[in-house]
């Protein structure tokens, strides 16, 4: 084995569902510490940069350094990611990639949220305060902030998750052929396996608790709709006390630090690739062509297919997410290996960017109870937008770590962006809807995506709150309204 090969040799997951209050550098003091224990030996004093997964529940001044400090480790990198869902992935890559250059021995990835603390603290009236190290110079920043939604999305009032994932599930329910009822009642059935994990981690699940596809899919007034034919139990659920650390080495310093070989999984390939950025300009808003082009890489990179994976584990901040994916990897979405090994985040838990962290963190347990087994994971950012797959086996690759570059297939995707107008009226046909509940006042606004006979895309909203009520529990996609153009603000519909 090349000496620089990049293994995994410590993982560390925390779940806080007590009445105690938190704050994230607790939880991520708390895995990482876990992580570097779960090594053994004495990797600690060999790592070289700590990676901090971006924190939306608190702001620190210095998130790593502050972590750093408390963990007392030697001076090296501190650095902080951008927001999505896709960085913990992205994480260990780029820490593969510097692990095999020879740059750094070690490199801890960790994350956490403490929303479910937050929520507490608001209803105690308490001001839950993050207490960062003081006195540390600013973390380097990774990546690049951009909002994940444009100005067309934002004027129609397109600004949460919870808003613009029903879209595109609306999209794939017209493709199935199922209407808004028959969708819900298939998601039941596709989301029940997750809970069914879930149920297994009862110590790390927010939600342990078996369901049945029907508690899922049937409306209550303890599970009304949200955004159509989404209900609450079909949401990410971000509001939770979570924290996951990963410890990545070179085998040639696990192997000096004295890191017992049973603790050694291997990141055999990974690869980032984004969709058109932004929903609106996508050609088709029920399909990811990045996904397909990353799982498409890394398989090749590999030498494997996706019929050699022992465990998966999709990005399951809503259920479209997981369709898509399945789709673009080419896997059923009832595969009977069951596509998550944690529960999922409307079950597991959704810790804001940070989910990713705790699936690659199961999968490497898997991986270490089955050496010969191969584990997929994918992480997924903003709004289907930015994309990592990842394999881990406890087996070293056949083919060393790999990287492949995405720069083609990116300028390829990048270059099917289509035009948004808001200026423009006229008949339009429907390509995605929703209609968004409040959980008083009910149905409160049905945007939808439309596209204009020359190709143009559309964001609009109702052009009254009676036709977003009218709507409720129907589906516009194929359908053709008539649009009339913004004169500030979203454009407006009717339907024809």
């Amino acid at each position: 084995m090349d000496a620089r090969t990049p293994v995994v040799v410590g993982v560390g997951q925390v779940t806080n569902n007590t009445d105690r209050l938190v704050e994230p550098l607790d939880l991520m003091e708390q895995a990482a510490r876990l992580a570097i224990a779960d090594a053994g030996g004495s990797i600690a004093s060999r790592i070289g940069s700590v990676d901090v997964v971006n924190i939306l529940s608190h702001r620190y001044t210095t998130a790593a350094g502050s972590l750093a400090s408390r963990l007392g480790l030697p001076d090296g990198a501190r650095r902080y990611t951008a927001i999505g869902g896709n960085t913990p992935q992205y994480l260990v890559a780029q820490a593969c990639d510097a692990i095999a250059a020879g740059t750094v021995d070690a490199v801890l990835i960790v994350g956490a949220e403490a929303g479910g603390s937050g929520r507490r603290a608001r209803k105690l009236g308490v001001d839950l305060e993050a207490t960062g190290v003081e006195g540390l110079g600013p973390d380097t920043p990774l990546g690049t902030e951009r909002n994940g939604v444009g100005p067309a999305e934002m004027a129609a009032g397109l600004f949460a998750p919870v808003m613009v994932y029903p879209i595109f599930e609306s999209a794939l329910a017209a493709r199935a052929g199922r209407s808004p009822a028959e969708q819900r009642a298939w998601l039941g059935r596709m989301m029940a396996p997750f809970t069914e994990v879930a149920a297994t981690h009862p110590d790390l699940a927010w939600f342990p608790t078996a369901r049945t596809p029907e508690e899922l899919s049937t409306v209550t007034a303890d599970n009304r709709l949200v955004g159509e034919p989404y209900t609450k139990l079909l949401n990410s659920i971000i509001e939770v006390d979570q924290g996951a650390a990963i410890l990545v080495a070179s085998a040639e310093a696990a192997e000096a630090a004295g890191v017992a070989r049973d603790r050694w999984v291997f990141p055999w390939a990974s690869a980032d690739c984004n969709d058109v950025f932004l929903p609106a300009e996508r050609p088709d808003i029920s399909r990811s062509p990045a996904i397909a082009a990353a799982g498409a890489a890394v398989f090749a990179a590999a030498g494997v297919g996706v019929g050699d994976l022992a465990t998966i584990d999709l990005y399951s901040c809503f259920p479209c997410a997981v369709e898509m994916s399945a789709e673009a990897l080419g896997l059923d979405c009832l595969d009977p290996r069951g596509l998550t090994v944690t529960g999922g985040l409307p079950y597991f838990g959704g810790p804001g960017n940070n989910y990713v962290s705790h699936s690659i963190a199961t999968t490497v347990d898997l991986c270490r109870q089955t050496p010969a087994d191969i584990g997929l994971v994918t992480g997924l950012g903003w709004y289907v937008t930015k994309h990592a797959v990842g394999l881990y086996s406890a087996t070293p690759p056949p083919n060393g770590w790999q990287h492949p570059d995405m720069t083609a297939e990116q300028a390829r995707i990048d270059a099917t962006a289509i035009e948004v107008v808001g200026d423009v009226s006229g008949v339009a046909e429907v390509e995605g809807m929703t209609v968004l509940h409040d959980r008083v006042q009910g149905p409160t606004a049905a945007p939808i995506f439309a596209r204009f006979a020359d190709g143009r895309r559309v964001v609009a909203a109702a052009a009254s709150p009676e036709l977003a009520a009218s709507l409720a529990g129907t589906s516009l996609v194929g359908q053709k309204v008539t649009i009339t153009a913004a004169s500030g603000g979203a454009p407006t519909y009717e339907v024809s």
